[in-house]
């Protein structure tokens, strides 16, 4: 079998790759990602025994299932996580926005919740708790919990709901004890749980994966649009807009801003957290 050495890949090589991702995923990789990026190709050159980058990316570009580039996507996307992360939104979640949303809601459907990216899980299933044990409402809403991703081998993981030590090591120990049991030296979230959040395969970049998903009350997009460029994060904005109801809300990771994004949201200070807000009056 080839080693890391025996395959190069060139500059050109990178910049071919990099710029068929981008138009695939939106998905920038920086120079400084290059020996990250380098491994992965290698790997799936190697396990496709292709011999060489040119034969592999003509492989992915014209292969007519899309599997490879499935399986490369799953392999250069980033899943790191853990329950709880960022809980001040969750916080905010069950002190501001439902509160709002469900004091302005004049049908007797279910509030709606996309998580997205839904990596390992463990975001979705940590509003579900959140919702659970902290929001008195749950008792007389319905709510949606959809959870998506581009990495199928990721969302796989997230419906089995497994989880390791290091994972869960923010939750309260009576959640733990009351939601999760012990397997060996990992943790299995309980049934119940795992059927309250549907898991989807979406890549952001493709207006037929997101055309369907309508009519949200919140979203949660936290640590995506960091590896986004400029014009990819415009487009995911007016993806989330077009995805919300009007005065719907969306929440995103500390360190991404929409005001720099997009002038489509308005941005709303809670006392937990910043949050930005689809106009009431969009349509």
């Amino acid at each position: 079998m080839a080693s890391l050495k025996a395959i190069e890949i060139t500059d050109d090589d990178f910049q071919k790759f990099r710029e068929f991702f981008y138009r695939k995923t939106g998905i920038n990789f920086e120079t400084n990602k290059r020996y990250f990026v380098d491994k992965r190709l290698v790997e799936r050159i190697e396990a496709t025994q292709s011999g060489d980058f040119r034969s592999y990316f003509v492989k992915l570009r014209f292969q007519a299932s899309g599997e490879e580039v499935q399986q490369l996507t799953n392999l250069m996307t980033v899943n790191e996580t853990y329950f709880l992360r960022e809980e001040y939104q969750f916080d905010c979640l069950v002190k501001s926005i439902l509160p709002e949303i469900t004091q302005r809601k004049t049908d007797s459907g279910p509030i709606r919740i996309w998580c997205i990216p839904s990596s390992s899980g463990e975001e979705p299933y940590s509003v579900a708790l959140y919702l659970m044990e902290r929001w008195a409402g749950i008792s007389k809403w319905d709510v949606e919990i959809i959870s998506s991703d581009i990495d199928t081998g990721i969302l796989h993981k997230a419906r089995v709901g497994r989880y390791s030590a290091r994972s869960v090591q923010h939750l309260p120990k009576a959640w733990l004890n009351k939601y999760f049991k012990s397997v060996g030296d990992d943790y299995q979230i309980c049934d119940d749980l795992r059927q309250a959040v549907e898991f989807t395969r979406v890549n952001l970049a493709e207006p037929a994966d997101t055309r369907p998903y309508r009519n949200f009350d919140v979203i949660f997009c936290r640590n995506l649009l960091i590896y986004f460029d400029d014009v990819s994060r415009k487009a995911a904005a007016e993806t989330f807009y077009d995805a919300l109801k009007p005065g719907g809300f969306i929440c995103l990771g500390h360190s991404e801003s929409m005001s720099r994004i997009s002038s489509l949201y308005k941005v709303r200070k809670f006392p937990e957290a910043i949050v930005y807000q689809k106009s009431l009056e969009a349509r």
